[in-house]
């Protein structure tokens, strides 16, 4: 057993990352089941989540509010546009930048979605003020990685 104390910060019991990731991960799998009556992916269900509300939004400026690069969101774009989620086209004012628009058959899936966060509810073991303190200082650590 070692004993060496310099070593203490290496111990994955002293990681505030690890619990973040291993969460995440678990809080994702508890998406699973409600999002494949969706068939989206959880990826896709976040980046749907930001098209419902804004109808159309450009690549760069959803890969901000969803923290994702666009090697990432390319081809996740690239399946949503495929099963007639969303479109994709050059802005007109600037062709460089690409535009994600939600189709119809993409908000008449809200209507099917509306109930996943209900679902999801109810797998989180937190009292309410928990989970609204939980967000908050999750929001925190993310502003600082600005």
């Amino acid at each position: 057993m070692d004993t060496d104390n310099r070593y203490d910060a290496l111990k994955l019991k002293v990681q505030l990352c690890f619990p973040l990731y291993a969460c995440a991960r678990e809080v994702i799998k508890q998406y699973k089941p409600f999002l494949d009556q969706l068939d989206l992916t959880y990826t896709q269900y976040i980046a749907m989540l930001v098209l419902w509300e804004k109808r159309s939004v450009t690549v760069k400026d959803l890969g901000t509010e969803l923290f994702l690069d666009s090697g990432t969101l390319t081809p996740l774009l690239k399946k949503m546009e495929a099963k007639g989620l969303i479109t994709r086209k050059r802005s007109e004012l600037d062709e460089r930048s690409l535009i994600v628009s939600v189709t119809e058959e993409g908000m008449a899936l809200r209507e099917k979605a509306v109930e996943v966060p209900y679902q999801m509810a109810s797998c989180v073991n937190l009292q309410p003020e928990e989970a609204a303190e939980l967000y908050r200082l999750l929001y925190k650590l993310l502003d600082n990685g600005e």
